[in-house]
């Protein structure tokens, strides 16, 4: 859909065509072009950032220059500077007008990439440029990149978007801001990318940052904040469905046998295939160490196409640890589950809550865990340091623990609770024969036939590791073998090693 917004003035005769103007000139037609909305993943010449009216099509695949608007029009202008010519502007993608605006304001050199689709010249490519238009500037191009990535992955009104493209690679470089000029830009040209309460915070939060007024510490807590805030790409909370098919394919790359828990797994997820939101409760996945339960977490977080954050609780005996100081502290910092956002530089992620029942209590008698129920209920959570109410709907929490029974009942009724048994003596064998040796091998680039174990050798592993709970200690001893068949075929020139179950007797400890 479209809709009329503003009315800018044109000199020519035909209103709207590609021709000369002399730059600030006033005409008495009024051209007007449309803000449209549109639903889709990328820029191309079929989704584009905006189109300029070129009915006589002069214009190439790539053209430099510079936007220019006054009072009453808006246009790009390109060409040599004695012989200036002037493209008006048709049509602008809604998320996008601010971004030209700003562009046309800074008097700001760019190429722009497009294709000719009917009378207009479909933009779907905006890099910035010197005044040649020869080359890339990387600093200013690398904050328009992040900008242009940001309006895409934004909603208009409607729709979510992504992507920006770029010659080399798409956006592979780290598009971080940190300083506060390339924060102000952003806020000034993408800030409908934030959610409205954080809006406003940025705001406040950037007033700080430039005062005077206030010490040099809370001028730095204020830009820390907001470096880390508007370095979170903040998405809306639409899922799509899954492929309960893949989703199980996935898991079987990942964990071996246990049918039951993979069934679990997708019956708590496959939800979103109707809601289109995350399920309502987290996953607790309990068990022995050492029986897949990291690696479950990470194939969640492959199903449902989110990255992932981890958080080690075994490490955390104070609940401000994971809500983060207070700014009155000039040693102030914000907590871990802040930082894991930042780190995740995503609004919508699965958070994995590592060894939750090994949170110790503190001295005032209550679990740093408990601190963790604002982000469990979706309600939104709250850091001491950065004191903004973060939205957590896009949050999917799966926690690993060993023993349940230490971790409090308001924690445990957040999830469903899916409980891991130890792999059969049988299973270890058929994981150390099939996963863990080739996986070790491939590591240490080995071909299989150079290190080989019989059966007999197999189930001996399996036997002196018996009293050990889940796998990890198979994925040592294979590479301790294959260690050791590597050695023997360096020093001694052999062509590969076969082991028998006396061999790993002498050699297993």
């Amino acid at each position: 859909m479209a809709s009329r917004t503003f009315d800018f003035s044109d000199t020519s005769e035909t209103s709207g065509e590609t021709g000369k103007k002399p730059r600030g000139a006033v005409g008495k037609e009024a051209y007007t072009y449309e803000v449209y909305y549109q639903d889709s993943d990328c820029a191309d010449e079929q989704h584009p950032i905006l189109i300029i009216e070129d009915a006589a099509k002069t214009l190439v695949h790539h053209v430099s220059g510079r936007f220019y608007r006054s009072d009453d029009r808006m246009s790009f202008e390109y060409g040599r500077s004695s012989d200036q010519l002037y493209a008006a502007i048709k049509g602008i993608d809604a998320r996008f007008c601010e971004l030209l605006y700003w562009l046309a304001d800074n008097h700001m050199d760019v190429r722009l990439s497009g294709h000719i689709v009917g009378e207009g010249y479909n933009v779907y490519k905006i890099r910035a440029v010197d005044a040649a238009g020869l080359r890339r500037l990387t600093s200013e191009d690398g904050f328009l990149q992040n900008v242009i990535q940001r309006l895409l992955e934004s909603k208009p009104v409607e729709k979510k978007e992504e992507e920006d493209p770029l010659e080399p690679s798409c956006v592979a470089e780290d598009l971080r801001m940190s300083d506060l000029t390339g924060m102000e830009n952003f806020l000034k040209v993408a800030k409908t990318t934030l959610p409205e309460n954080i809006q406003e915070w940025a705001k406040r939060n950037l007033m700080m940052a430039r005062s005077n007024s206030i010490s040099v510490d809370e001028r730095r807590h204020a830009m820390r904040s907001l470096a880390m805030m508007l370095n979170i790409h903040w998405q809306g909370t639409y899922f799509p469905p899954i492929d309960p098919v893949k989703a199980r394919e996935i898991l079987d790359e990942n964990l071996y046998g246990m049918d039951y828990v993979k069934q679990r797994i997708i019956e708590t997820v496959i939800q979103i295939n109707r809601t289109h939101t995350l399920p309502a409760y987290g996953l607790l996945l309990c068990g022995p160490a050492g029986v897949g339960k990291s690696q479950i977490a990470y194939a969640v977080a492959k199903i449902l196409q989110l990255p992932w954050t981890a958080l080690d609780m075994s490490t955390i005996s104070d609940a401000e640890a994971l809500t983060g100081s207070p700014r009155v502290y000039s040693n102030a910092k914000p907590g871990r589950i802040m930082e894991a956002f930042s780190s995740a530089a995503s609004s919508n992620l699965v958070f994995i809550i590592n060894e939750l029942d090994k949170a110790e209590a503190g001295s005032n008698g209550m679990s740093p865990a408990d601190a963790l129920l604002t982000l469990l209920d979706n309600l939104g959570f709250t850091d001491n340091y950065v004191e903004c109410t973060i939205p957590t709907a896009g949050v999917y929490p799966i926690a690993t623990a060993n023993d349940k029974n230490r971790i409090s009942d308001p924690l445990m009724t957040r999830f469903a609770v899916i409980d891991i048994p130890d792999y059969t003596s049988e299973e270890k064998k058929v994981i150390f024969q099939q996963f863990s040796l080739p996986k070790v091998l491939k590591r240490m680039q080995l071909e299989q036939e150079e290190c080989i174990l019989t059966d007999e050798a197999a189930g001996e592993v399996v036997a002196i590791y018996a009293g050990q709970p889940g796998v990890r200690d198979l994925e040592q001893a294979a590479e301790h073998l294959a260690a050791h068949a590597l050695y023997r075929i360096e020093t001694e020139g052999v062509l590969s090693v076969t082991y028998e179950a006396e061999d790993i007797r002498r050699l297993l400890p």
